[in-house]
């Protein structure tokens, strides 16, 4: 399905917190990933990944390209000239052609590549100041903060590094800050898909986790804000915080079951993945 991304000085996401908080979690997770996959052997490389039809490969091929345009729009974005290539983006076809039209041959161009990306982009963010935390910049919802950028940028990479290392019998470091912060983005991408899709009503989503234990909500209406705390909300999700991102993630059914006026609160982003909502 095509982005629909909401584009302008009206952001579809907010996120409350200190902006620049999501810079540890974004240069951790990416380093330690690479510092993984120098350990990986041919077989290692070319394992199947959780990923339809991708190999452990193809997710770092897909990951190099995003770490090249999350450094791109950044770029784009301190200048004042947010970019808006997504608006013909298809998040499933596309990455797909991407990774097929790859012209990189071997796996360690595929390393070295990933590696130099991944350093470009913490520096573009290292570089940054609280106003360039706070500026618009261009990414799958639309316009949104650099730092709501970042914290898309961890949720993808934080997914796909288990799409890798699971099938491998490997489990990823779990750091707190990295799965709270992915919880909160995946909570509230979805609700923002359902808005710049029209499938949006208005309501709100709580959130109440352990391990890392994790409160707030998304309050959802024209726009998809997230805020510490706890609410009186249409629905209420629990238990495990990194299950839980990975149900909102589309990788694992939902441990909950999910009322059916409520589901359109969990629907967007599978609905652009064109999957089947994490609800039972």
């Amino acid at each position: 399905m095509q982005l629909r991304p909401r584009y302008g000085t009206d952001p579809v996401i907010t996120l409350d917190g200190r902006p620049s908080d999501i810079l540890a979690p974004v240069v951790r997770q990416r380093r330690r990933l690479a510092r993984t996959l120098a350990s990986f052997d041919e077989q290692q490389w070319a394992h199947p990944s959780r990923c339809a039809g991708w190999s452990n490969r193809d997710v770092i091929v897909h990951l190099d390209s995003t770490n090249t345009f999350w450094t791109f729009s950044i770029e784009a974005g301190l200048r004042g000239e947010p970019t808006q290539f997504l608006a013909t983006f298809d998040p499933v076809a596309s990455p797909a052609q991407l990774v097929a039209g790859s012209d990189i041959s071997t796996t360690a161009e595929v390393l070295d590549r990933f590696t130099a990306s991944t350093e470009a982009l913490v520096s573009a963010m290292e570089a940054l100041d609280a106003d360039g935390w706070n500026t618009l910049a261009e990414a799958p919802p639309g316009h949104i903060s650099v730092s709501a950028l970042a914290h898309h940028a961890l949720w993808d990479a934080w997914v796909h590094e288990r799409d890798i290392m699971l099938p491998l019998g490997i489990t990823p470091d779990i750091e707190a800050d990295e799965v709270s912060a992915c919880l909160r983005y995946a909570a509230v991408l979805g609700p923002a898909f359902a808005i710049t899709n029209s499938t949006a009503s208005v309501g709100a989503l709580a959130v109440s986790v352990e391990n890392p234990g994790c409160d707030f909500v998304v309050d959802i209406g024209e726009h998809a804000a997230v805020r510490q705390g706890t609410a009186d909300a249409a629905l209420t999700l629990s238990g495990d915080a990194v299950q839980l991102v990975e149900a909102l993630s589309i990788r694992v059914p939902l441990a909950q079951t999910v009322p059916p006026e409520s589901r359109w609160i969990l629907s967007g982003l599978a609905e652009v993945f064109e999957s089947e909502p994490p609800s039972s």
